[in-house]
């Protein structure tokens, strides 16, 4: 039976899961470092990492549903040389395990810097370390509980907040619309030091690989007939990452309007809410550590399940959420998150900026992965990859691969720099 539009509108859930995912303390930082540096000229690099997300993730959707199985799970029904799975599950848990874990202190960081953006009185390192401790515990409860359906009501629910949030702040700034335009159609980078680090960041913060497990695995969740429900999976997919995308220019676009050309350094995405201030009133900085809160939130939330989904698949384990071994792996990030916020004092800045490019370096990886597997005959079926998708999915590929390769000599500059410290 044909759904109708507004039932699968009802049915939004896992792409609404990825935008959480996706839009974090990472996301704010990094596109206020572009909006306050570069203003309006690297919206075309966010336009294209939203397209990118939506046919990436409506690849991985649909091996979720028609398989109801993760990528991890798939690469092992694809690959079953002994020899071959040990490589891919040391890429796999390289690249989302010990990845997720470096996020996860910038995602319970971020959550922190947002209540205390607005509660200035708690702005002390004994309350950094409460506020830590409390956001950590509600991560625990809600993925504890291994309700997907709790999970997933919550993350989509603090997308809509962070959508009206960082929307109005836009709007409320009033920026110059026809430079937004131009920033968003008309590519160019500036030839400037890190500028092409900034656009790996923007692209790397967007186009995440663990999404891509984390969304396959909980599309398989949420749907299981492929003809009645692919539909609203697509639908899903378009509405849910088209809005994190929209987040994501709002917060370039209020950077730009405040801070372009002011020479104020932003370390983070605290300091984004209190410059808000002085241009737009106090309400502006509340209302963006609101956003920055829920940011924080959504990915404390969906960074530890998404290493689950990616570890457990590749090895083997299932990905059933109330199992053990999969709650052993979430716990491990979400710990470490919440230890190393404690711990850290250091701005979190260059370490966001230089995990961001990192991850636009591995993307490309897991992004074939994702492409031999959909267009395998054998896990697909009759719902393998057509000629359009395969050609916009290559496209995709091959200018993050070129935008890789560009950023390669900033990225192992920041690097030396960054472990030298």
């Amino acid at each position: 039976m044909k759904k109708s539009f507004w039932s699968r509108i009802k049915e939004v859930g896992p792409g609404a899961m990825v935008a959480a995912a996706f839009i974090g303390p990472g996301t704010v930082t990094s596109c206020s470092v572009s909006g306050a540096t570069y203003g309006y000229t690297l919206l075309w690099a966010m336009l294209f990492s939203t397209i990118s997300v939506i046919i990436m993730q409506l690849m991985a959707a649909r091996l979720g549903i028609v398989k109801q199985i993760g990528l991890g799970e798939a690469l092992r029904s694809k690959f079953t040389g002994t020899g071959v799975r040990i490589i891919l599950a040391i890429l796999v848990i390289a690249a989302v395990f010990i990845g997720n874990v470096a996020y996860e202190t910038g995602n319970v960081s971020g959550s922190v810097l947002g209540i205390q953006s607005i509660a200035t009185s708690m702005n002390t390192a004994t309350w950094k370390i409460i506020l830590a401790v409390a956001i950590g515990i509600i991560g625990f409860v809600l993925l504890f509980s291994g309700s997907y359906g709790v999970v997933e009501k919550i993350l989509t629910a603090l997308v809509v907040i962070m959508g009206v949030v960082f929307f109005a702040c836009a709007i409320a700034i009033g920026p110059d619309w026809g430079a937004v335009l131009k920033g968003l159609f008309y590519p160019q980078v500036p030839d400037v030091n890190r500028a092409w680090m900034t656009v790996a960041a923007l692209m790397g913060t967007t186009v995440v690989p663990y999404n891509i497990y984390l969304h396959a695995s909980s599309a398989a969740k949420k749907w299981k007939n492929p003809e009645a429900d692919l539909g609203s999976a697509t639908l899903d997919s378009c509405i849910s990452i088209g809005l994190g995308g929209i987040i994501s220019m709002a917060i370039i676009v209020c950077a730009a309007a405040a801070l372009s050309g002011s020479g104020t350094e932003i370390k983070n995405g605290g300091d984004m809410a209190l410059a808000l201030k002085p241009v737009l009133g106090s309400w502006a900085t509340d209302f963006f550590g609101i956003g920055l809160f829920a940011a924080g939130l959504t990915s404390t939330l969906t960074a530890p399940l998404a290493a689950a989904f990616a570890s457990s698949g590749i090895l083997g384990w299932g990905e059933d959420m109330k199992k053990f071994r999969f709650k052993i792996i979430w716990i491990i990030v979400l710990l470490c998150g919440v230890v190393a916020t404690c711990t850290i004092g250091a701005s979190p800045t260059e370490i966001i900026l230089f995990a961001q490019a990192a991850n636009a370096i591995l993307l490309p990886i897991t992004a074939i992965l994702l492409l031999i597997v959909c267009n395998d005959k054998k896990i697909m079926g009759k719902y393998k990859n057509g000629i359009v998708i395969n050609i916009l999915a290559i496209i995709v590929i091959g200018v993050f691969i070129f935008i890789a390769a560009r950023n390669m000599t900033a990225f192992v500059e920041s690097a030396q720099k960054l472990f030298a410290k």
